[in-house]
């Protein structure tokens, strides 16, 4: 079995770099969003022009990033979605939302001082996690059915 997963959320730390080492050999793909800042923020602009106002330049970013986005969750297997601890990313619940909406397997980090502020993000969930290595021992368990050793 191969499984594609797509790795949402918080681009501030290596989550998603420990993520796919841990699955290293499991027959796993990964995709993500763009996760250089600036780039996601001007990619609108930096392809299709400038725009007068904030709104409008912000605007064009989110819909060229939801492309990109939407694809890769609907050809995902599985989605994790990573709430980080200094910012709050709205644009992970909303792709936590569809990937619901769609019925994808749906997998969810946090610390625990966000369980109640997610509790209906982690209801969604298939399983909720704090750990990036949590993440790799549920891929391989649902590769293989090893259980962590």
């Amino acid at each position: 079995m191969m499984l594609n997963v797509y790795l949402s959320g918080e681009i501030h730390t290596d989550w998603r770099d420990e993520i796919i080492a841990g699955a290293e050999g499991l027959g796993v793909t990964f995709s993500a969003p763009v996760t250089d800042h600036d780039a996601s923020d001007d990619c609108g602009v930096a392809i299709m022009g400038e725009e007068p106002s904030k709104f409008w330049h912000d605007n064009k970013g989110a819909k060229l990033n939801a492309i990109r986005t939407r694809t890769a969750i609907e050809a995902a297997d599985i989605v994790v979605v990573r709430f980080g601890e200094k910012y709050r990313q709205w644009n992970a619940a909303f792709d936590a939302g569809y990937a619901a909406a769609l019925g994808k397997s749906l997998v969810v980090m946090h610390g625990q001082d966000h369980q109640h502020a997610l509790k209906e993000v982690d209801a969604a969930a298939l399983a909720v996690t704090e750990t990036p290595e949590q993440v790799v021992q549920i891929l391989r368990y649902v590769l293989s059915g090893e259980l962590p050793k």
